[in-house]
């Protein structure tokens, strides 16, 4: 008997998979998406029916699956173009991978979640992942993918999504880096890079000095020369972040014992930003202290607000970027990331332009914002009540994001049409409401929410894929 012929139940035709022992696919029946294994089912968890086992979506079948079907295990993707794929609800994946499959020669990363995204969410590193990977199985991708532990501070952090088999590990040290250095006047500068950890530098002022200043160092086109208030600043604003990187660095190192991984280093969570020297000095370091990675991502001039375009001069930003590429070439090669990348149609083509093939798109809320215009279309009430709340929730929830948003120029949603919801989602306003108050939205509403784009899943792939073939289109060779 084939998978089809069972009763009660409709194949996901992607998913299906026959190996010498066995048959396994993805199937939707009463109690929701199962998966059917027939012939060796062993260690797999599930109930009987028609000669086939039929098994929840549970931790353990996960695993289990995992092993069986090696292509649904999350790997390194190298010096690829690549995009990262986040997903807040756990329901995107299949969405993600029809935009990949559409746009071609972009690797996806499609588990991708930060700590505190997961704390909002109530989801742990382990779910994410599998949800991922339930979604690659539903759509039957066989090219490889990764599972990137975003945005991690910890080496408890680091420990969770190892356990849980991430490929990729973005290690943020905003915390560590000294704003106050920007602007500071020299007599602070020395004082602050003093008092640098310099044991976890393994270095020395004197040997710090004695490596740049004077020295002329060559960048393609862009020579950069280190005066002392320019490696002053550069030291005293990074020096902690530096030694921290290296610490997390080598925790993971020994944490994955052998196995093969990628690092991401993050600077953009930052309130001033990353200047090329500031840029060079940061990767140089890292290199000298053996660390290596596959992207980093400086914090950028201009504004990189959630959910909306970029906020800033182009021109100024072209020039900024071209020479942050070329630091990148040189003392690598290793990708540029863009974070809060989402929607930020207007630079997509300088990255294009100036980094090539060495970018890494990283987004997030954007696939729950689609989710939204997904309810809007099929559940008008329901996002109506979204929308209102959002607005109450606004002040209190924006106050982790770096946002500008005015509530006030918000259609309000009982006097906004039916036809015209969807247009919240088209303005600037609008977005960043709904995108900053996930938390509190999935709280009072997730459950609801789930279950309207669960019935309506096929809708919601199809405005995920024509939203992500719009960001993944300038990346495209």
């Amino acid at each position: 008997m084939s998978i089809e012929d069972l009763a009660g139940i409709t194949v996901y035709p992607r998913s299906k998979v026959e190996t010498d022992d066995a048959g396994f696919a993805l199937v939707r029946d009463e109690k929701g998406k199962r998966l059917v294994v027939q012939g060796n089912a062993a260690g797999f968890d599930g109930e009987e029916h028609g000669g086939a086992l039929l098994c929840p979506l549970s931790p353990v079948n996960a695993a289990v699956l995992r092993e069986r079907l090696p292509w649904l295990q999350p790997q390194p993707l190298g010096l690829k173009s690549s995009a990262g794929c986040g997903d807040r609800l756990g329901l995107a994946t299949p969405g993600h991978i029809q935009a990949v499959r559409s746009a071609g020669n972009i690797a996806p990363i499609l588990a991708q979640q930060s700590m505190r995204e997961n704390a909002r969410t109530g989801r742990s590193v382990q779910q994410v992942l599998d949800d991922a990977m339930w979604g690659v199985f539903q759509e039957g991708w066989r090219e490889p993918w990764g599972a990137d532990a975003d945005h991690l501070k910890t080496t408890a952090d680091v420990d969770l999504c190892v356990a849980a088999g991430y490929t990729f590990y973005t290690v943020d040290p905003g915390d560590h880096v000294d704003n106050e250095a920007h602007t500071a006047p020299m007599e602070v500068l020395v004082d602050k890079v003093h008092a640098l950890p310099w044991d976890g530098l393994e270095d020395t002022p004197d040997q710090l000095h004695e490596r740049y200043l004077g020295a002329e160092f060559q960048v393609e086109d862009l020579m950069l020369v280190f005066d002392e208030i320019t490696l002053a600043r550069a030291a005293a604003k990074y020096g902690r972040a530096i030694a921290h990187t290296a610490r997390m660095y080598r925790h993971l190192v020994k944490a994955m014992g052998g196995r093969t991984f990628e690092l991401e280093v993050s600077v953009d969570e930052t309130e001033t930003p990353t200047s090329p020297h500031e840029h060079y000095f940061v990767a140089n370091e890292l290199r000298r202290l053996g660390v290596q990675w596959v992207s980093l991502a400086p914090r950028y001039v201009g504004r990189f607000e959630k959910g909306v375009d970029y906020i800033g001069d182009l021109d100024t930003f072209d020039d900024d970027l071209a020479q942050h590429a070329a630091i990148a070439r040189v003392l690598g090669p290793y990708k540029l990331s863009i974070h809060s990348g989402s929607d930020k149609f207007s630079i997509y083509p300088s990255f294009a332009k100036y980094a090539g093939n060495l970018v890494h798109l990283k987004t997030a809320g954007t696939s729950y914002l689609e989710a939204l215009r997904t309810i809007a279309s099929v559940d008008p009430g329901l996002f109506r009540r979204i929308l209102a709340f959002a607005l109450e929730r606004w002040e209190e929830d924006r106050a982790t994001y770096h946002v500008s948003a005015d509530p006030d120029k918000v259609p309000g949603p009982e006097e906004t049409g039916d036809a015209e919801l969807q247009a919240v989602l088209e303005q600037f306003d609008g977005r960043e409401v709904l995108h900053v108050t996930f938390g509190s939205v999935l709280e009072r509403f997730g459950e609801e929410l789930l279950s309207v784009l669960d019935d309506n899943e096929d809708a919601y792939y199809s405005a995920l894929k024509v939203h992500f073939e719009r960001h993944l289109a300038p990346f495209v060779k």
